[in-house]
Parts: structure tokens; C-alpha cells; sequence
């Protein structure tokens, strides 16, 4: 039985590297769903601990770096997304299509598909008073994106309600 993918990308917001398996890739793996992870740069440079346990919940490598052209593609398609956390910086590029990393280049591929996907604004509350914020969360909205706060838990009922069911269906 195929599986559907979930594509969980995490950029380095503070706590990532205590809650990303336990209190989301765990969780995700048991509700049934593959999980190709791909990190920022800096988030893979907090999580490198962390990335034997994580790969352990897929069969698909975890990734961080593009791949050369002559090379296959690491990861199938993801029926949907999750970016958790995103940062200022992050959610910016993201709603800019800034792709100058590869969880941003994927990231700004599942927009272009619409496929679904819950973003974790983890923004300080100073961030969040820029100018560009509220613009960045209204083009990644009108996208279709969910865009949520606090922590694991949001994102894993928000992702019940956007995706999964549709995701599950195709399943053979």
C-alpha cells in the first residue's frame, strides 16, 4: 500500500532541534504518512543530531542540499506540506518565491502546484510588527496556505482539516 508523502520542512527557529521529531515527525509517521524532510542550511546544521532518528521514521534521506542534474530526484512529490517552523526570514523568501536554498525551492514548487500546506509562523513579536509581514502572510494565504501559530499541536489539527484526507484516498 502506497503511502501519501508529506514534505515537513523546518528552517532554524529556536526549539527546533527539541521538538521537530518528537512532537511532529513522530506523530505524522504514525498517523501513516511518508515523510520527505528537507531542512535549511542552518536548521540542518542544529538538527545534524538529529538526522539518523529522523530518517529512521522514512525510507527517504533527509535533505539540505540541492542535487547535481545528472542525479535522481531524492524525494517523490509530497501530496502536501508542512514548513514548521518558518521564520521572518523565511516566511519573506517563501512569499517572494526567494528559492536561494533547497527547502525553499521546494517550498516555492508546492506553492506553484497548490498543493496543500501548513506553515508555523514562528516569529518574535517584534518581527511580526515589520512593515512586510502582514503583506508576506496575505500572499502565502491567497495561495491557500495555512498559516498557523504556537506549536507542533496547531500545525498537526490544521493539517487534519487541509490535507490528509484527499492524500489518503489515493492510496491503492
Amino acid at each position: 500500500m502506497t503511502r501519501p508523502v508529506l514534505g515537513l520542512v523546518a528552517s532554524a527557529g529556536g526549539g527546533v532541534e527539541r521538538w521537530l521529531r518528537t512532537g511532529l515527525a513522530e506523530p505524522l509517521a504514525r498517523q501513516g504518512w511518508r515523510l520527505a524532510v528537507t531542512l535549511t542550511p542552518t536548521a540542518a546544521r542544529w538538527l545534524e543530531p538529529e538526522v539518523a532518528r529522523l530518517e529512521a521514521l522514512t525510507d527517504l534521506p533527509v535533505r539540505w542540499t540541492s542535487r547535481l542534474p545528472s542525479e535522481p530526484k531524492p524525494h517523490p512529490v509530497p501530496d502536501a506540506f508542512v514548513f514548521a517552523p518558518a521564520t521572518l526570514n523565511s516566511i519573506a523568501k517563501l512569499a517572494l518565491g526567494i528559492g536561494d536554498n533547497q527547502a525553499l525551492t521546494v517550498l516555492s514548487e508546492a506553492l506553484g502546484r497548490r498543493a496543500p500546506m501548513v506553515v508555523l509562523a514562528q516569529v518574535g513579536a517584534e518581527q511580526s510588527r515589520h512593515p512586510a509581514y502582514d503583506g508576506h502572510l496575505a500572499v502565502l494565504r491567497a495561495a491557500g496556505v495555512k498559516v498557523v501559530g504556537g506549536g507542533p499541536e496547531e500545525v498537526l489539527g490544521e493539517l487534519a482539516g487541509v490535507a490528509p484526507f484527499a492524500a489518503f484516498d489515493k492510496r491503492p
